[in-house]
Formats: C-alpha cells, structure tokens, sequence
C-alpha cells in the first residue's frame, strides 16, 4: 500500500483521541477512519491495477473490464442492524417436518435445537422448558425444513453485463440468493476479481454481510499462460491468494495437466468447461482420469462417447464464434454420441462412477434452447430482473448474454432431443452411484439468480431423479464436491445450522421454492392464491426473513426502474 493508504486512518484516529470529544463524536471519527482506509486501500489498488501491463493471477477477467472502461460493484453492504437475528445461544424450532438432505424420507413432528451454529438435536418429542436468556423459538407446525441449498456453479456476477448497463450489484445477487433458501455457493470462475470474490468469501464467512458461504473457482487463462511451469505458478498464486480451486477452460493439454496435479497438491479441487475449441483431444474422460473433479454443463460428455468419429460432425460453413451455430449445432450433438444403454455408454459411465467424478449439468441455462419464449417470459423477470440485465438477456452477438438471433421450431425440437438423451445419462450415472450436484450458472440466457437453481431441480426430477434424490443432488453431494460434507450439506446433529424452513412441501412440489411462491385453486373458497417461498433461511445459526430478503430486491429493482424513467 503506498503512504496515502497508511497515513489518512492514523490521521482520523490521531485526531480521535487529541480533540477529546464527546464518545459520539469518537465513534463518527472511527467510522469515517475506516471509511477512509477503505478508500484509500481502493485508490491505491485502482492505481496499482492502472499502471500494470499485466494483471495480479486471479484478476485478468477484472482487469481487462476495466479496461474496457466496466466498472466493477462496489462491495456488498455491511449487514445492517435487524437484517438477521442470531446466533443464539439456543435457537429451537419445534413442530416441523424434517428432510434431511441424506436420502431419508420427510418425518415429524421433530424437534431441532441448534446452539450457537451448531444443531445440537433432533428429537421427536416436544422441547423441554426452555430457560430465560439469549434463546429463540420457532413455532415449525405446517413447516418443513431441509438442508440449506448449493448452488455448485454460480457467478457473483459478469462484467460483461457492464455492456448493457451497470453490472449487478452483489447485494442484488446474495439477496436472490438467500431467498431462495441458497446457503452455499461455488463461484466458479471469481469473473468479478479474485481480490472481490474472496474478499466477499471472508466478510460471508464472518457473516458481516447477508450472503451464502461462498467458495471461489479462480478461471485459469489458458490462452496466456500454456506451459507447465507457469500453470503451476499461476495456480499456487491463486490459491495462496484465497482461492479454494481453479476452473479450467480451453488450456493447453500441459497447462491443465499441471492445474490440476498442483491444485491436487495444495488439496484444493478443480472444475472444468471443456472448451469446444479442444474437446476433440481432452474430453470428460480425458480429463478425469487426470484427477479433475468436476464437469461444469455438458461439454465434453457427448464426444467421451463417440464410437464411429472422433469430431463433431461440423457443417461445412459453421463458425465456432457464431453463437447461433456453435449453440444450433450443439442441439444435434447427443444424437452423434453411442445410445444408452450400449457398451460404450456403460463404459464410459462406470469409468466416470470409478474415478468419483461429479456431474454438475445445469439443464436450467440451456433450457431456452427448447422454449426461448417460455425462458423469456416467466413471470418473475417483472419484479426480480434489473433493467441492465434484461438488457443484457435479450440477444445480442456483443454481449453473450443470449444468442437466440433467428431461433426456430427446428432448433427447439432438436435440443429437446438432445435434452431427452443428456437427462438419460445424468439420470444412469445417478442411479450407478456417480455424484450429480446442482448448479445453475445464472445471470445469462433469462436466468435470474436463485430462481434458477429452483428450476435445475424441477429439471433434474424431469430426467428421473426422485424428488428426495434431487434434494440430495442439491445439498450434500454439493457439500461433498466442495469438499465440506463434514459441516454442511445435511440437518444432522453436530454439523452447522444451514436450514431452511417452507410453508409447503418441497417434496411434493418444488416450485413452492420459488420466490414467486405457487399459485393454485383454493378449492373450498373458490379462490386463486399464491403459497410457498422460503419463509426463513437459517445460515450459521442466524435467521434471515427469505421474504424480506426478496422485497429488498423487488425495491432495488423497482428503483432500478424508476431511475432509468425519470
């Protein structure tokens, strides 16, 4: 840090304790004291970041919006006072119905007691007296409360959306996010900045700001650095700088050998989106069987099961950079792969199921390519997606945030083809033992945040998932992936109390997950009325209201609207 970001705060405090004013007076000065560290702590990585030809590792994506002239959010918001209570000493939610996140069927009335973050019980019999002091009670009759949900492919945002408009801001993101009952996110590229992501990782962790725990996937820039050396460089970097893992995207043969044999080293893990570009050399089983943990989509899948080609059966005249043809052409791709159920198809699976590698498919981003209208118009894009960002989703070739430009009937019906074969092998690979978590890659393609992971488990029971499987898929095998099941994932005594509590029956109907609730048929009044939504999210011991979280949004949104009217 240079002398401006060491002296302005010693300068505040100095003047603090000499004045000797009043303890009111004390506090604003502390106050500003901080403010002014931060400021000047931001200047001078501004002006570090200005003058360098070559980014820190972890922050190229950052740097070159920036360069572009994309300014990058400002920080989340300190939590204010009354947005969150906890932890206590003892918190106690009775009379609920419990979904475990391990596979166990729904069961209650139980009894949860949590101490401090922990979940100290579960019983089925009522609480005993409960003394005076720092406790809480939630009455829990007509709830069910599950595991806190993973989201294992997340974006914290993308500067490119700095294209349509302001990029969206973190409280915007981490809002959506809790509200939907999302504890725990896998950044995986930290695209806003390793420095900005980490930095929300810690302040989460702390739980000074209303956010999931996050864990961050730094992107490697496999067109820059392409030997081994500097692959191994570049990936002790990241990591000694706060990252939990690396995601790998069209490097070099030796540069992802490398990542992932130093990451493995470091007991950090990796994700990988096997870059069209490559996959006719390192595809799925490629890669896993260097030690990758995780595939992101479904890249790479398709062509481990080719039998009678090695590349994709290109027209003549596509064009890789055409989004239109690269996603057109991508919906007649598992068609080219072996059928299910053949040798080649079992094989490849078993090898997968063998090596533990997790399948992280994202349906919910891809499932414009069968209905662009219905992706399009859901109802909730009215009061939960910002003007920038529906900017942002309409189709664009400079700012990839959809590329539907002349989309047809012939298109849709295709990726439902491909859709009804891909689900097939999540759904085997399931069924064989293989780990498949949820991730929704949201802030593209019509996805809003948190509704969209809701949607990726209406998807996977739509491949043949039981709905307990997919709870399962979005809580503890993401906790597994991440490499935290020990702490998370399950509502079992002894881990942490990531819970949410709903009005309605997840099990029997996800979509009472969204914060847009489900609207049915009262049948005895006649009437039509809207149920569900996460009522709270419960993060390390402390209850956030999910549906004040959500009219925060709704506000920002709405004011988001007004400015750009007035």
């Amino acid at each position: 840090m240079n002398d401006l970001g060491n002296r302005l705060p010693e300068q505040a405090v100095y003047y603090n304790i000499n004045n000797n004013l009043g303890r009111e007076l004390e506090v604003i000065y502390q106050i500003l004291a901080k403010l002014l560290l931060v400021s000047a702590c931001l200047s001078a990585a501004v002006l570090t970041h200005a003058a360098e030809t070559k980014p820190a590792p972890g922050e190229e994506r950052a740097f070159a919006a920036m360069k572009a002239g994309i300014d990058i959010p400002a920080p989340a918001p300190a939590r204010p006072v009354g947005e969150g209570e906890g932890p206590f000493d003892l918190l106690v939610i009775k009379d609920v119905v419990l979904i475990d996140g391990a596979g166990a069927p729904p069961r209650g009335p139980v009894t949860i007691t949590i101490e401090g973050n922990r979940i100290a019980s579960i019983k089925n019999e009522p609480p005993e007296e409960i003394a005076d002091g720092n406790t809480h009670v939630i009455d829990g009759k007509g709830m069910y409360a599950m595991p806190g949900l993973v989201d294992a492919h997340a974006h914290a945002g993308n500067p490119m959306q700095g294209l349509a408009g302001p990029v969206v801001p973190p409280e915007y993101v981490f809002k959506l996010w809790m509200g939907h009952g999302i504890t725990t996110v896998r950044d995986v590229g930290a695209v806003m900045g390793l420095d900005w992501t980490v930095s929300h990782k810690e302040r989460s962790a702390a739980n000074e700001i209303t956010a999931p725990r996050i864990f961050v996937h730094s992107m490697f820039p496999g067109g820059e650095v392409v030997d081994e050396k500097g692959a191994r460089e570049w990936t002790a970097t990241v990591i000694r700088r706060g990252a939990d893992g690396v995601k790998l995207r069209g490097a070099t043969e030796a540069a992802s050998r490398a990542v992932i044999d130093e990451t493995k080293r470091l007991d950090k893990t990796t994700s990988n989106h096997h870059d069209q570009v490559g996959v006719y050399k390192v595809n799925v089983l490629t890669s896993a069987r260097w030690g990758l943990d995780s595939m992101e989509h479904w890249y790479g899948l398709p062509e481990a099961l080719f039998e009678d080609k090695t590349i994709q059966d290109y027209p003549p005249d596509y064009n890789y950079a055409d989004e239109q043809w690269r996603f057109g052409q991508a919906g007649r791709l598992w068609k080219q792969a072996a059928a299910p159920g053949s040798d080649k198809w079992q094989a490849v699976l078993n090898e997968l199921v063998t090596l533990d590698f997790t399948l992280v498919p994202t349906f919910t981003i891809y499932e414009a390519n069968r209905d662009v209208v219905r992706a399009r118009d859901r109802e909730w894009h009215a009061d939960y997606t910002l003007p920038a960002l529906g900017k942002f989703f309409m189709p664009n070739p400079e700012l990839h945030g959809s590329y539907h430009f002349d989309w047809t009937t012939t298109d849709e019906v295709e990726w439902g083809r491909n859709f009804h074969l891909w689900m097939q092998f999540i759904n085997d690979y399931k069924n064989a033992g293989g780990r498949v978590a949820t991730g929704s890659d949201a802030g593209f393609i019509f996805k809003v945040y948190g509704f969209a992971l809701i949607r990726e488990l209406e998807l996977l029971q739509e491949a043949g998932f039981h709905p307990l499987e997919v709870v399962q898929a979005a809580t503890l095998n993401g906790a597994e992936l991440i490499g935290v099941d020990a702490e998370i994932g399950s509502v079992v005594p002894g881990k942490k109390a990531d819970i949410i509590l709903i009005d309605e029956n997840p099990v029997q109907n996800f979509k009472v997950l969204y914060g847009t609730g489900h609207m049915r048929l009262n049948r005895d009044s006649g009437e039509l009325e809207r149920v569900g939504g996460v009522r709270f999210t419960i993060k390390d011991g402390i209850v956030w209201d999910a549906r004040a979280l959500l009219a925060d949004v709704r506000e920002m949104v709405r004011e988001a609207k007004t400015s750009k009217t007035d």
